[in-house]
């Protein structure tokens, strides 16, 4: 596990239903966080891989983009492709960790 801080973006994927949710609940805890104990995120140079291998085709998303220092749990670097880690933040993420939101649409797989 690498806990050195990364310089590029984190982010997370998100639905509109689901940013929206969010908004409602005050946080963004997405079911993974249930399943698998932390949220998927990815970092702006993982993002294209990470939105072609599990996005493609899933139309209108949002990128939450987090600052690191306003989470509420812990974040992890860990491996999830062989050499490549990944941030997993152990609890939801708190609306005010959410800096920006960008919309992107995925063409149709």
């Amino acid at each position: 596990m690498d806990t050195a801080p990364h310089p590029d973006d984190i982010v997370h994927i998100a639905t509109p239903a689901e940013w929206a949710a969010a908004q409602a609940a005050g946080r963004v805890a997405p079911a993974s966080l249930d399943i698998e104990g932390f949220v998927h995120c990815s970092t702006r140079a993982q993002l294209p891989g990470t939105l072609d291998r599990w996005f493609r085709g899933a139309g209108p998303l949002r990128i939450l983009v987090l600052d690191p220092g306003r989470l509420d749990a812990e974040l992890r670097w860990e491996e999830s492709h062989p050499g490549a880690l990944f941030p997993h933040v152990y609890g939801p993420l708190p609306l005010d960790a959410v800096v920006a939101v960008e919309e992107i649409r995925q063409a149709a797989g």
